[in-house]
């Protein structure tokens, strides 16, 4: 794992919208049958909350996020199997601090709502997460990894499918891949998709943030 270089983390809202743009990715990082979906990027002044119904509502950034963006993608159907669904997330905070702050609550949220409503006709149930420190379990690709599995249902889409979510963390800002399944699409090659996402963004992070050298 090569050190921090906190030289280089943003200290405003512009300065990690730049470092955003060096560390998001596009359809290539998963290769020739992901394309955009559209719409394709999250407004970037919302962010995601899970209110206590289980529900999730959007809201303005909180105080700790500088910047955020969730682009979306997906595999077409064809080939035997439905749409699948793939977002990818960067959000930069403004301490190392803050960003293991995101990864415990996401923890959090699984206990609380092992049954989530995405939106309208859109769920994910019966989900469990884990969560592992740098050097835990072979854990060398991140400070802190954490992870979520369950099952996606949706009235377009059906379902259940399987729905996987891998997140990252390097200084002050998270990395994470979120895939949903669809029939006919096994969950090894869905597993694949968010894996080569996750460690793409992880890739560029490192790039942009580490020191010169390790």
């Amino acid at each position: 794992m090569p050190r921090l270089d906190e030289s280089k983390q943003p200290v405003d809202a512009a300065g990690a919208r730049a470092l955003l743009g060096r560390i998001v990715i596009d359809r290539e990082a998963f290769g020739p049958e992901v394309v955009r979906s559209s719409p394709f990027e999250s407004a970037p002044d919302r962010w995601p909350v899970l209110d206590d119904g289980c529900v999730w509502q959007t809201s303005t950034l909180p105080p700790d996020v500088l910047a955020t963006s969730t682009r979306h993608f997906q595999v077409p159907a064809g080939d035997g199997h439905g749409r699948v669904r793939i977002n990818a997330t960067v959000t930069v905070h403004r301490t190392r601090e803050e960003s293991g702050w995101e990864t415990a609550h996401a923890m959090e949220e699984v206990l609380r709502c092992p049954g989530q409503v995405l939106s309208a006709g859109e769920e994910l149930k019966n989900l469990w997460g884990a969560s592992l420190y740098l050097g835990e379990q072979l854990n060398g690709w991140t400070e802190d990894a954490f992870t979520e599995s369950g099952q996606y249902v949706s009235e377009e889409d059906g379902g259940p499918y399987r729905y996987v979510w891998s997140q990252g963390q390097f200084g002050p800002v998270t990395v994470a891949v979120a895939g949903k399944g669809a029939a006919g699409f096994t969950d090894d090659a869905l597993n694949a998709l968010v894996v080569q996402g996750t460690g793409r963004l992880m890739i560029q992070l490192k790039q942009a943030l580490a020191k010169e050298g390790g």
